[in-house]
């Protein structure tokens, strides 16, 4: 299934079999250098000044973790498709990352603890977004960030999850400042111009 956008926005998708051109989506393979320098620099303010654990669910190919790793952060990265995760082992080759596959509802982690869950349109399509936010609060240590970047997409048939309600889930789970960062306005991070609620929600637990 697909936005007004174009972009993919199904769970019934076949992400194996789409891993080969995933990238090709501007903020997908952020290949174009001011695209990737404009997530670059939003994942800088989003992530904590000091070399970090990262956590990246639905991590796809390895971009924002790529990004993540450039400025100093350990990453491990999950994602549900095998595919993908050859892909972003690849593209993150040599550097202090690993990547699982596994569900980013449920990420295989064990004990595990991170300073930062970072995860990008992914909540939304889970069943129950309430019971993943939950188990991903207590995969953070103490003081730890959850860095969500979420939207709804489309105008006939909108998929997603708004900001409020997202917002609203986190209250009874954090106890720091939660910041909601409106993405929509910001075309450069796209490849191009949108029309639908594109945000990012950071909330220290």
């Amino acid at each position: 299934m697909t936005n007004d956008n174009g972009d993919l926005t199904g769970t019934d998708v076949d992400w194996d079999a789409l891993a080969a051109s995933f990238d090709d989506e501007p903020d997908h393979g952020l290949r174009d250098a001011r695209v990737r320098r404009a997530w670059a620099g939003r994942l800088a303010s989003w992530l904590p000044p000091r070399a970090s654990d990262v956590l990246d669910l639905g991590c796809g190919t390895g971009s924002l973790s790529l990004l993540a790793a450039e400025q100093g952060h350990r990453v491990t990265g999950v994602d549900a498709s095998p595919a993908m995760v050859d892909r972003a082992r690849a593209k993150l080759a040599g550097r202090d990352a690993v990547f699982l596959v596994g569900d980013a509802a449920a990420p295989p982690v064990g004990e595990q603890r991170f300073d930062v869950v970072l995860v990008r349109h992914v909540l939304w399509a889970l069943p129950d977004p309430g019971r993943a936010l939950r188990h991903w609060r207590g995969l953070l240590r103490p003081g730890g960030r959850l860095v969500l970047v979420e939207g709804v997409w489309g105008t006939v048939d909108p998929a997603g999850i708004p900001a409020d309600v997202l917002t609203g889930l986190l209250a009874p789970l954090v106890v720091g400042e939660v910041r909601l960062e409106r993405l929509s306005q910001d075309a450069v991070l796209w490849g191009k111009e949108v029309t639908d609620e594109r945000y990012a929600v950071v909330a220290v637990v």
